[in-house]
């Protein structure tokens, strides 16, 4: 099933010197359980399509689909449930509250939809089990490696069960190894979990993990390529 699609979608920023053509006329699908890494170099425009297919910004022209809603047409406080209800975020900053616990910061958006107390504690106590942090629940993210809390901040976007993954440069600080790793496990729970993800990255040795790669280019998609082939490539050479 096809999840989430933009249809001519531009997004133009006026400045005073010119304007900025961040994105040019993109069309794109991505489907349950398929993962999908945009590839390209810094400015490229990647942020900028994330940010209108997760529906943190608006386009200048064209349109992003969730299911058979048109993001755009949403009045914001629509769109917000929409946002906390099928979609979920993860960050190259991690994004973590320090002042929290893991298990703290994983029950944040359970406690921004209202979940019952006990229900809250069953699903950050599983969403921690399913990226390998159940006994680093107390730990605060001064306390974890990076990757531990690219772990958390994975944890924490898969608890609320979305449809919908989106993760801008998730593995940006992280060094190559521990970055193979979060991909690896984030192409696992997607394949699991038949969730629709989304993934930036300018890093080639990542592309390897994806169902399929397209490639951005000073805003305007400019190659597609299925990778099923270079996915076991990229593990092997991972593990070599």
């Amino acid at each position: 099933m096809t999840r989430l699609r933009a249809r001519a979608l531009s997004r133009t920023y006026i400045t005073a010197s010119a304007d900025v053509h961040a994105l040019v006329d993109v069309d794109l699908e991505v489907r349950d359980g398929e993962l999908l890494v945009v590839r390209g170099p810094s400015g490229s425009g990647k942020t900028t399509l994330l940010n209108l297919l997760g529906g943190l910004d608006r386009p200048s022209s064209g349109a992003v689909y969730l299911d058979e809603t048109e993001l755009s047409t949403l009045a914001e406080k629509d769109a917000l449930r929409l946002r906390q209800a099928t979609l979920a975020f993860v960050f190259q900053s991690f994004g973590l509250v320090p002042v929290l616990s893991a298990a703290e910061n994983v029950e944040v958006p359970l406690r921004v939809q209202r979940v019952p107390s006990r229900e809250r504690e069953e699903r950050v106590a599983l969403a921690l089990e399913a990226v390998g942090l159940g006994p680093h629940a107390q730990q605060r993210p001064y306390e974890l490696s990076g990757g531990q809390q690219q772990r958390v901040g994975i944890a924490r976007a898969l608890v609320t069960n979305p449809q919908v993954l989106i993760a801008d440069e998730p593995t940006g600080q992280l060094d190559s190894v521990t970055a193979a790793t979060i991909m690896d496990l984030i192409a696992e729970l997607t394949s699991e979990r038949g969730i629709a993800a989304v993934v930036s990255t300018h890093d080639p040795l990542l592309i390897g993990r994806a169902d399929r790669v397209v490639h951005l280019h000073n805003g305007q998609l400019t190659t597609e390529a299925p990778t099923r082939d270079a996915r076991q490539h990229g593990r092997h050479a991972a593990q070599g």
